[in-house]
């Protein structure tokens, strides 16, 4: 792709919000997708007390954390997320983040 588009084009599409690759995902699609799941699926896991792993390439991890830490378009972008470095949040009973710690 680096070859065929470039370094910069290639580093938009990785690093941007809403710009997506041809034929792929934008961070905004990765949230629509990952966002209900989280919602229907692991929230309530987890508001019943119940521990959850989640490993997941790093654009769905990026959504997620889009979510949990409530970060706006252009700050999530900006965030690194540290391949095979776990993250864990605490949450409290309505689901908001308390804690987040980088073991």
């Amino acid at each position: 792709m680096r070859q065929k588009f470039g370094i910069a084009q290639v580093e938009l599409w990785r690093r941007s919000y809403d710009v997506a690759p041809p034929s792929g995902e934008s961070l905004k699609d990765t949230c629509q997708r990952v966002w209900p799941y989280w919602r229907e699926k692991i929230l309530p896991c987890l508001l019943a007390g119940q521990n959850v792993l989640i490993v997941a390439h790093g654009n769905s991890l990026r959504a997620l954390i889009k979510e949990l830490e409530k970060l706006g378009d252009a700050e999530i972008v900006k965030v690194e997320i540290p391949t095979g470095i776990p993250i864990v949040y605490e949450l409290d009973s309505q689901g908001t983040v308390q804690s987040k710690t980088t073991l």
